[in-house]
């Protein structure tokens, strides 16, 4: 679901267009053990893709494997990243509950432009106190329009139906966001529920119940009914202008269209077919311009010592904990960072922009690889700034313990 929102920033042409792929699939417990490139429209070298958003029910939410991923990163995390970094996506955002998980990634040039505002749970199993069923949530920004992801579990069977829909209008009335200034964009009626949203034709056969490892439909004494189970809906919400346009401010203005809506009948591991969802979505971005600009070129003062300069506008509110990361290109979420930097403890000098900040590398690995510098804001929980790909040159990496002979050994 998306919403426009007023932001004055520098107006950038109508028409610009992002790629978005959704993905929704119930995995039925299922570890992720194949090749998931066509599920990811990896091998599709016509399309260009700029965001992912992943949801997936019905992950193995057994106590041993809930307290080992809150150690560790999921397997099914740790797969789409693995698959998706090379390419130049970047994590920005994950939430889960139990069984159900909720990924969003971008290629990282866009990372200026996305504010992570908000993630929610709201659990509807067992009255409101069990996450087996309910639904993930996470609120972004995307170039000044707000955008609500909704990953949801709900109960199933026909006979269902009005359980289903009071299931479906709790996660709608629990996802409101404390603090912010948000146009209640999941605000809705709640006789029509589900004639607000849109879908595309069903042109693909139902997508479960299958026997696993098949393209059998259910096939035990049970024998379910084949249902179309799996599901991408969507919504736009326009809000009113509420004061003239002003001259030189962008105007806002966005669409959505659906380019494929098809299910993925090779994947047979669950008892549920996966759907993809591909989407262009054209947008005059509200905004155009990071908060920081990072300088193109970085200073070596001296051994091992970056001097990094970087750029505010004026709305810009800092804070002491703001951060700048080293990354390598092809990194795979925003804390998969090289090195990083307090902003205001390393500060060389603050008096007028560019500001300057100092970054020692004698800790980095040797390496010819493409780096990044990403500023990360704690205020906006956000990257708001990114340098262009560069390299380190190999002489910063000579350490100063190369210059002397090791000590006598007694």
């Amino acid at each position: 679901m998306m919403s426009a929102a007023s932001l004055r920033k520098p107006s950038a042409p109508k028409g610009s267009v992002l790629g978005i792929h959704v993905v929704t699939w119930n995995v039925a417990s299922a570890a992720p053990t194949v090749d998931l490139s066509d599920l990811l429209q990896l091998n599709n070298k016509d399309l260009k893709l700029d965001i992912y958003i992943i949801g997936l029910q019905e992950m193995n939410s057994g106590l041993i494997s809930l307290l080992s991923d809150a150690a560790f990163e999921d397997p099914w995390s740790s797969f789409f990243m693995n698959m998706l970094s090379p390419l130049n996506f970047v994590k920005i955002s994950q939430v889960r509950m139990q069984g159900l998980l909720l990924l969003v990634f971008a290629k990282y040039q866009h990372l200026p432009y996305i504010q992570i505002i908000s993630t929610k749970s709201t659990p509807t199993g067992l009255y409101g106190y069990w996450g087996n069923k309910g639904g993930v949530n996470i609120c972004l920004k995307l170039y000044g329009y707000y955008v609500s992801i909704i990953n949801c579990h709900l109960p199933p069977h026909m006979s269902n139906n009005d359980q289903r829909l009071e299931h479906f209008d709790r996660i709608l009335e629990s996802q409101t966001f404390e603090g912010y200034d948000i146009p209640n964009i999941l605000d809705h009626e709640r006789d029509p529920l589900l004639r607000e949203f849109q879908e595309g034709p069903l042109l693909f056969p139902p997508t479960y119940k299958f026997d696993r490892h098949s393209n059998n439909y259910d096939t035990s004494e049970k024998k379910r009914k084949p249902a179309w189970t799996d599901r991408i809906l969507w919504r736009l919400k326009r809000q009113p202008q509420a004061s003239p346009v002003v001259y030189g401010l962008p105007t806002s203005y966005f669409s959505l269209m659906l380019k494929s809506y098809i299910s993925h009948m090779t994947y047979s591991i669950s008892d549920h077919k996966p759907v993809t969802g591909t989407f262009n979505l054209e947008l005059n971005p509200l905004m155009s311009v990071p908060l920081i600009t990072m300088m193109p070129e970085c200073l070596w003062t001296m051994e091992n010592d970056m001097l990094i300069s970087y750029a505010c506008t004026p709305e810009f509110l800092s804070s002491p904990w703001d951060w700048i990361g080293l990354y390598k290109v092809g990194m795979r979420h925003i804390n998969d960072y090289v090195s990083y930097v307090w902003v205001g403890d390393n500060q060389v000098s603050c008096s007028n922009n560019p500001n300057q900040v100092y970054i020692n590398i004698s800790d980095v690995p040797e390496s010819e690889d493409q780096f990044l510098l990403c500023y990360y804001s704690n205020n906006l929980h956000s990257i708001v700034g990114i340098s262009q790909p560069f390299k380190i040159p190999l002489r910063c990496f000579l350490r100063d313990d190369a210059l002397y002979e090791p000590e006598p050994q007694i």
